[in-house]
């Protein structure tokens, strides 16, 4: 099966994630997850992680950073992310919790894992639940980092409705990303300890200094010519991004804005007709993804950062855009509200962005031309965001108050130690 290592099990406390996809298949929740656990000492914790495989040239098991990755279900050579909703692979994640079940007790009965957690609400959260059926001692830990309302998820599970809220009423910690989903569990129920930890930045990387001639190259490389204004989104491709409400916005804005939308989806055919019916398809471009990489420079090269989000946990690529120092435009909704605060709505705080509402394509375009317009009033918002977001969601920040709020407050309580 597996080859296992042998650390010194009795001073390294041991923690075991559930989650679908991990590295290299990764969202936001599983970039959040890597980012605080490779800054936490493998001398304090040691993590493992039961994922699914995919990709048949993956190995069963390896180390990335600090995660322990064991690899289950079934997959073919060469699977991309997208073929996950396809048949057969899409089965891998209905037959998940009672695999990963059985990895875990394997793995427990080597290892004595002191805790088990989530990664995002979903699937795998079952593995962990049923896991906690078995071995009712150890700690269970629900992580809400959760992009899709819970609606959706309470439709989707209709069925099994009250396991689904055992997910959250039977966790010994809750970790949520924002307030948002602070109150939405509370609202399933949950009564015990619970922190908010954001997700974080990589402040060095989306802050860095990018010279004139590479500036210059990246323009070249995505067409933009003198005088032209670039609107940029790094979202998937889903409905509740709220790409289409962007799409829609373009005929209200002058010939010399454009659109540059860098990710993938389920929707990118829906959304380039779109663009077609509209009459903006030569100002509406797809571009795929975005490497982490490329990101700062692409982003500085644009003008706006637009993601006028329907549903959203936390968001991460905004906060991603304030400290590249691109002004942002988005709803309020979710975890949004807590970091981007707007001008004529949020008085009482400094100014980070501008609000629209939802599915209002002319509050868009009144966004993005008060930006255009107001050039002194959009340097200081952007100013403001940047300071704020260097401040709140650096990525040290973050994993410190991972090990300090929930970690080392949930072993000092559990274990006293």
């Amino acid at each position: 099966m597996w080859q296992i290592g042998c650390d010194n099990f009795l001073m390294v406390k041991r923690i075991l994630f559930f989650s679908l996809t991990y590295f290299p298949f990764i969202g936001g929740a599983e970039v959040a997850i890597k980012e605080v656990t490779d800054r936490i000492s493998s001398d304090d914790y040691h993590f493992d992680m039961i994922t699914l495989r995919f990709d048949s040239n993956l190995p069963k098991f390896e180390r990335v950073g600090n995660v322990d990755i064991f690899r289950i279900g079934f997959g073919y050579r060469g699977a991309k992310i997208e073929d996950f909703k396809k048949f057969p692979l899409v089965l891998n994640k209905y037959f998940y919790p009672f695999m990963a079940l059985v990895a875990a007790v394997v793995l427990h009965r080597r290892k004595s894992y002191q805790a088990v957690m989530t990664v995002i609400t979903g699937y795998a959260s079952f593995g962990a639940l049923f896991f906690k059926f078995l071995f009712p001692k150890v700690s269970y830990i629900a992580r809400a980092d959760d992009g899709d309302p819970f609606d959706s998820y309470k439709r989707k599970t209709k069925i099994v409705a009250p396991l689904f809220i055992k997910l959250f009423t039977k966790a010994d910690f809750l970790v949520t990303t924002s307030t948002y989903l602070l109150n939405e569990v509370t609202k399933m129920g949950y009564r015990g300890e619970s922190v908010i930890v954001p997700n974080g930045v990589d402040a060095k990387h989306f802050s860095q200094e990018v010279s004139a001639k590479e500036l210059e190259i990246v323009k070249k490389n995505i067409g933009k010519k003198e005088g032209d204004i670039f609107l940029v989104t790094t979202s998937r491709l889903v409905p509740k991004n709220g790409i289409d409400d962007c799409v829609q916005a373009m005929k209200l804005l002058p010939k010399n804005i454009y659109f540059l939308v860098y990710g993938i989806g389920p929707d990118e055919e829906k959304l380039k007709t779109l663009a077609r019916q509209d009459g903006v398809e030569e100002r509406v471009r797809f571009l795929g993804q975005l490497s982490h990489t490329d990101m700062p420079k692409t982003l500085k090269a644009c003008d706006i950062f637009v993601r006028p989000s329907l549903s959203e946990g936390f968001g991460i690529s905004f906060i991603e855009a304030m400290v590249a120092e691109l002004p942002v435009v988005a709803t309020q909704e979710g975890g949004i509200a807590d970091f981007l605060y707007d001008p004529e709505l949020n008085k009482n705080h400094p100014p980070t962005g501008r609000a629209v509402k939802v599915r209002d394509p002319a509050g868009i375009a009144r966004a993005v031309e008060l930006f255009i317009d107001n050039p002194e009033e959009t340097k200081q918002i952007v100013a403001n965001a940047k300071k704020m977001a260097m401040e709140r969601y650096d990525w040290g920040l973050i994993a410190k108050q991972m090990k300090e709020k929930v970690l080392d407050e949930l072993f000092t309580n559990a274990y006293g130690k």
